[in-house]
């Protein structure tokens, strides 16, 4: 098993603790040991003095892969435009695992994606983790599902109102997101009560088949929201049903911050980086991250990629802090954050024994606007270098 020695760098574990003068050992695709002056015989050392070292960034929320890469409707699998339920979709079965943008997250030191289903559905199917190198799904895949998609503002009502067919409300949304989780809980039920007797099982239902991860708490509700009225009704129904959820864009969590860290629930903001494109976004800013981060709410940022190509995450933790955010809690919103918030830490977010060896190099501090990447491991390989 091949073993690789970091020697002398600055290392951000992102556990508590960083090492100033620290070395960090590679077996095979983990992480080793962590520590100072390690002495390893018959490994490959390399001598990073002076360099910065990170797990690998991780984008809590985008659609990589869903929307490929200069191309329209051929490689546009982000949205079933046909019907507003439809958890039983599932982004492996859509995405592209060679689009170049992969490459291009790669080199920005993102080395795990969580992708899925646009927002065009009040349910809108299964997202999935996924390394950022790797030639197939099953070689990118870290785990799937590990949340289901949900929307509500403007998107629903704009893409079924030009159907003329439901929702053209919020009112509807919510509706049709109840009614759906109602019917799933029915089938749950009808299955506990058969006990195994065929005879008494209910038909076979993949659409509610595919929420009952989430009626079991599994996994969370991934829920679009961006107006503090949305992100309020989104917290309102999970907590009818005593479900998991996370806050997705978040765009207007700044204005009830304080009502959000009450309740403990993980938001994932952005994208922050682009125009006010529609009416839900009228109060889009930068500052968002930082306020929500100090009132004590657990912060991931992410960049909603296509909207913002994932290779710029780095860039909008940098935007973060120059608008207000701690530096030490911009870097926990790449990493460890995101990791924790998806379910994911037990592999990736931060530098500890056991962990998945996905890891950055930088030549200064990673947060600085003119740092450059120097070398990029997924998996225990050395996947860049510059």
């Amino acid at each position: 098993m091949k073993k690789i020695l970091l020697k002398n760098a600055y290392l951000y574990t992102m556990a508590g603790t960083e090492i100033k003068n620290g070395d960090l050992l590679i077996k095979g695709d983990k992480i080793a040991a962590v520590g100072e002056e390690l002495q390893v015989d018959g490994a490959e050392t390399i001598d990073l003095s002076g360099q910065y070292v990170t797990p690998g960034f991780i984008n809590a929320h985008c659609h990589i892969g869903m929307f490929e890469d200069s191309l329209g409707f051929e490689g546009d699998d982000g949205n079933e435009m046909t019907d507003p339920v439809t958890p039983q979709l599932r982004a492996i079965d859509a995405l592209f695992p060679t689009d170049r943008t992969f490459d291009e997250a790669l080199a920005a030191g993102v080395t795990t994606a969580v992708t899925g289903p646009g927002s065009a559905n009040v349910i809108g199917g299964q997202f999935a983790a996924v390394k950022t190198y790797g030639r197939t799904i099953e070689e990118k895949l870290l785990r799937a599902p590990v949340a289901m998609k949900i929307a509500f503002g403007e998107n629903p009502k704009r893409v079924y109102n030009n159907q003329k067919k439901s929702p053209t409300t919020r009112m509807a949304t919510a509706a049709i997101l109840r009614e759906s989780l109602y019917k799933a809980k029915e089938y749950i039920e009808k299955k506990q009560a058969a006990a195994g007797d065929q005879g008494k099982m209910p038909a076979f239902d993949l659409k509610w088949e595919s929420l009952l991860p989430v009626l079991n708490n599994e996994i969370p509700l991934k829920a679009h929201a961006h107006r503090a009225d949305d992100i309020m009704t989104a917290i309102r129904i999970a907590e009818e049903f005593k479900l998991r959820i996370t806050l997705d864009h978040c765009t207007e969590g700044h204005l009830i911050a304080d009502l959000l860290a009450a309740r403990g629930y993980p938001a994932i903001v952005g994208p922050s980086f682009g125009d006010r494109s529609k009416v839900e976004l009228r109060n889009l800013t930068f500052e968002t991250p930082g306020i929500l981060s100090k009132a004590g709410v657990k912060v991931a940022i992410m960049t909603d990629a296509p909207v913002i190509p994932l290779q710029y995450l780095p860039l909008c933790a940098k935007l973060a802090v120059r608008n207000g955010m701690e530096p030490e809690e911009a870097l926990k919103a790449i990493t460890i954050n995101p990791a924790e918030i998806v379910g994911l830490s037990q592999r990736v977010g931060s530098l500890e024994v056991g962990k998945d060896a996905d890891l950055v190099v930088f030549d200064q501090n990673p947060l600085a606007f003119e740092t450059n990447i120097m070398i990029v491991f997924v998996n225990g390989q050395k996947v860049y270098r510059t």
